[in-house]
């Protein structure tokens, strides 16, 4: 029985005879084929590759059996190495995610490092092991929205073009649509076409990293099931597999932290936890803290944001992380209708170095007052050593910048042996860390 044969508009049970007789006489399992038949009859759709059934002579595909390999010795010389594409996260053959609220800068960011690796510049002190090809693809911003940010980006950096033409391709959902999956309630239908039309992209340019932003607009099924999303993470693993690239995922958080507020970890990625399992490296964004902006003396700490390399709770301490600072670059497009845009691109910004502004006559003096008396290593002591070196500095430690700042001088004076700390017991016989003078400056 041919498609032809198949008019919806006059679906006669003598064809839904036939129907049902050429579904037994194909099929092992003719009941669910049945009913997808019948349903295709009267809801025609249109898939890639869709047919109503394999022709009778077709074989059905040959599956790979599943088998053990038996281990065989490599020496460790002979393993071939990780292919770090940008700095750790970004390696071929591998997923990575960035994470992070609406507003914090995460396109941005994602389009600076894009530039950074087609143009083999280390722009954010990442360096690229060469100019890559760099896909960025958007699903949801207009092209010339994309289009602003390069300009702004480039016009900051002093990027000319002919550093990157023929390396960076930019693609948006609205012209260029991606979706390698598509859900329903009878499940998940994972799109062929798509994954073949990806690879041969990829090839084509010979495309070394995609960045696709963001995760949710790749995809036509629901963000919270963890079956779903794992089976659209090894569609895209497979991807990177097959072409050797690295795939990139920008991805929203759920919320602002624990109650709609404070930092956003990578458990906090919205939607069904497989993603976070599914990808090698992960890190998060978060927008500078209140008590942060006084302990660096930041006055506007929205544009600055804290960059976490994790892929659990965890993250190093605020004057340890990395930071970028979000500037305004004016493109100066408005000709004679007045002001033109000015858009956001990322900075690099560092964790103020107290020992900046410390001379080695404060070093001096703040050795002799530790020596007058006895100083402990913990903060939470009276006696914290933090509290002599500002007093010798003229500073006041009740202040949280102060404190702070103490904090990171006694950590650098002792990596530079200006205090060593030693083991004694206090006045209850206690075993404690004690801080002497050590080699000063």
């Amino acid at each position: 029985m041919s498609e032809a044969d198949l008019d919806t508009d006059d679906l006669s049970a003598e064809k839904l005879r036939a129907i049902i007789h050429g579904a037994e006489a194909q099929f092992k399992d003719p009941h669910r084929r049945i009913a997808e038949m019948v349903e295709n009859a009267f809801n025609p759709r249109v898939d890639d590759g869709f047919q109503l059934g394999p022709p009778v002579d077709e074989a059905p595909p040959k599956r790979k059996p599943i088998m053990a390999t038996p281990f065989k010795w490599i020496a460790p010389s002979a393993i071939p190495p990780r292919r770090f594409l940008y700095g750790t996260h970004i390696t071929r053959k591998y997923l990575s995610a960035t994470i992070s609220p609406g507003g914090v800068g995460k396109s941005s960011l994602a389009l600076t490092e894009a530039l950074a690796m087609a143009s083999g510049r280390g722009l954010l002190g990442i360096e690229p092991p060469a100019p890559l090809n760099v896909w960025y693809w958007n699903g949801e911003d207009p092209i010339d929205e994309t289009q602003r940010r390069i300009a702004a980006i480039c016009k900051h950096y002093l990027i000319p073009p002919a550093d990157f033409e023929g390396r960076l391709f930019i693609d948006t959902g609205r012209e260029t649509e991606i979706s390698i999956a598509k859900g329903s309630p009878r499940g998940l239908t994972l799109n062929d076409a798509t994954k073949q039309e990806l690879i041969e992209t990829i090839h084509e340019h010979g495309i070394d990293v995609v960045i696709i932003d963001p995760f949710v607009s790749s995809h036509e099924a629901s963000e919270n099931d963890n079956g779903h999303i794992a089976a659209i993470c090894k569609r895209w693993a497979q991807i990177a597999d097959e072409t050797s690239c690295a795939i990139e995922f920008v991805h929203h958080a759920r919320k602002m932290g624990v109650g709609g507020s404070g930092d956003v970890t990578a458990d906090d990625a919205r939607g069904a936890s497989a993603l976070l399992a599914a990808v090698r490296s992960a890190r998060t964004l978060n927008q500078m803290s209140k008590e942060d902006a006084e302990k660096a003396k930041v006055e506007q700490p929205r544009s600055h944001v804290r960059i976490d390399d994790v892929k659990a709770n965890l993250a190093p301490p605020a004057e340890g992380a990395r930071w970028f600072k979000l500037i305004g670059v004016p493109l100066d497009n408005g000709g004679n209708e007045g002001r033109g845009d000015e858009v956001a691109v990322v900075t690099p910004w560092r964790w103020p170095d107290p020992n900046e502004e410390v001379t080695v006559d404060d070093v001096r003096a703040a050795l002799a007052r530790i020596a007058q008396g006895e100083w402990r290593l913990d903060q939470q002591a009276k006696n914290w050593v933090g509290h002599a070196i500002a007093e010798a500095l003229g500073q006041d430690i009740e202040e949280k910048s102060v404190r702070s700042a103490m904090k990171l001088l006694v950590q650098k004076w002792i990596a530079e042996r200006w205090l060593k700390v030693v083991k004694r017991q206090d006045q209850k016989r206690m075993m404690r860390d004690f801080v002497e003078p050590g080699e000063g400056p």
